[in-house]
């Protein structure tokens, strides 16, 4: 049984969606958040923390 061009890209097309939605859209939205984190980190320790 021989697959069609058509079938081949639904498969390349899933194969993409959950690769994004799975692995990379949450690691990318982990990164931002620690990211943003560790520069709200850095800044406190150069000008104090928060009221002061």
């Amino acid at each position: 049984m021989e697959s069609s061009p058509e079938l081949d890209q639904k498969r390349r097309e899933r194969t993409a969606f959950l690769l994004l939605t799975v692995a990379l859209f949450p690691a990318l939205a982990v990164a931002i958040i620690a990211s943003y984190g560790f520069a709200v980190w850095i800044w406190q320790m150069f000008s104090g923390p928060p009221g002061s």
